[in-house]
């Protein structure tokens, strides 16, 4: 049984979510607390969750009934408080966790991302790019090898993701923390500063899914 499992960028809504591998992975879950680190959608238009995307969100509201659940604001989640109170959850910006004398903060991370307020027509555009090279992948079973290729390639994004990864340990500094998880990037990465940990937990629209794990203070990223 761990103490707290952290997931996160799942994107119900989108034809890119891993949804089946989700749903058995919530069946089998052994935690305590369970914190969905933002963008538990992709849109707020409902008419793009298919059957199984509903599924997800039975399987939260039947968690709930058991252990505790918490839902991170990310930047595709919109005004959520409405969702979160029909399926049980504790809908916040950021959650503070105490773990064998470590301080641990989780946010989702967009409030470290200039590059999407600078330039938000840029992003969404390269975004649309980028689900179509997925769907590409996905319909010749390429196990995600050009969205994957054209992520590692990318100076931009590897430039980004670094520089929220520096925020956030800067952040986490200044509230006196001894660890920050983040999502957004959906890359997994770790990173130290001043023996300050940041952590990302990757996603579950991507070929390898990951999820956090975290138990007497020790952080552990996994594939799912």
């Amino acid at each position: 049984m761990n103490e707290i499992v952290i997931i996160s960028d799942i994107h119900l809504g989108s034809d890119v979510c891993q949804v089946d591998r989700l749903y058995k992975f919530l069946d089998k879950i052994q935690t305590q607390t369970l914190i969905i680190n933002g963008d538990l959608f992709d849109s707020w238009d409902f008419r793009r969750l298919r059957k199984d995307h509903w599924k997800i969100l039975k399987k939260l509201r039947q968690l709930s009934d058991k252990i505790k659940v918490v839902w991170i604001s990310g930047n595709h989640d919109g005004p959520a408080e409405m969702v979160s109170h029909l399926i049980g959850v504790d809908f916040v910006n950021e959650y503070l966790v105490n773990s064998e004398n470590k301080k641990i903060v989780v946010l989702h991370g967009d409030i470290f991302d200039n590059f999407i307020s600078k330039y938000p027509l840029f992003t969404k555009f390269a975004d649309k790019i980028y689900r179509l090279i997925q769907r590409y992948d996905r319909f010749h079973n390429n196990q995600y090898y050009y969205s994957n290729l054209a992520k590692r390639n990318s100076k931009t994004f590897l430039r980004c993701s670094e520089q929220i990864a520096d925020r956030a340990l800067q952040y986490c500094k200044d509230k006196n923390c001894d660890i920050v998880i983040c999502g957004h990037t959906h890359a997994v990465l770790t990173k130290t500063s001043e023996m300050v940990e940041y952590y990302n937990c990757g996603c579950w629209t991507e070929s390898v899914c990951s999820f956090i794990t975290i138990n007497t203070g020790n952080v552990e990223i996994k594939n799912g």
